[in-house]
């Protein structure tokens, strides 16, 4: 969720993210309330990441990382810790697995209007083709 969130809000300085604190990470929409459950799936998978890593202690986090040649285990682990996170969202509306980042960052910038809005969010009403009257 952050990584989509960061890759359309981050500006850049040449390839680079220009990460900011006060644009990117203080209005990321974090999860209203997680379960201790969902916490806990969370921080276990994020516990896989490290551990997977650890596999592979000559490697730097370039190597580790190349899309190329990342390892199946830290793959499979990144995969085990978005799940987990996509369901800590679920209280707010997400979805327990998202097609894509397009879907993530819409997701995120409506529950980002959620939060800072002052008036209640408008649902889109459904389109009903007016009748024509019929005129006597």
């Amino acid at each position: 969720m952050h990584n989509a969130w960061v890759r359309y809000t981050c500006g850049r300085l040449e390839s680079r993210y220009r990460y900011s604190k006060d644009i990117v990470y203080n209005n990321f929409p974090w999860p209203e309330a997680p379960t201790d459950a969902q916490k806990k799936k969370i921080e276990t998978a994020a516990q896989g990441i490290l551990d997977a890593r650890a596999q592979f202690p000559d490697a730097s986090l370039a190597d580790l990382y190349d899309p190329l040649t990342m390892p199946p285990a830290l793959l499979k682990a990144h995969q085990q810790l978005d799940t987990a996170v996509d369901g800590a969202y679920l209280a707010n509306g997400g979805r327990k697995s998202f097609k894509n980042d397009a879907e993530r960052v819409a997701f995120l910038f409506e529950l980002y209007q959620k939060y800072t809005s002052l008036l209640p969010a408008i649902s889109p009403k459904s389109k009903q083709r007016r009748q024509k009257a019929i005129a006597p």
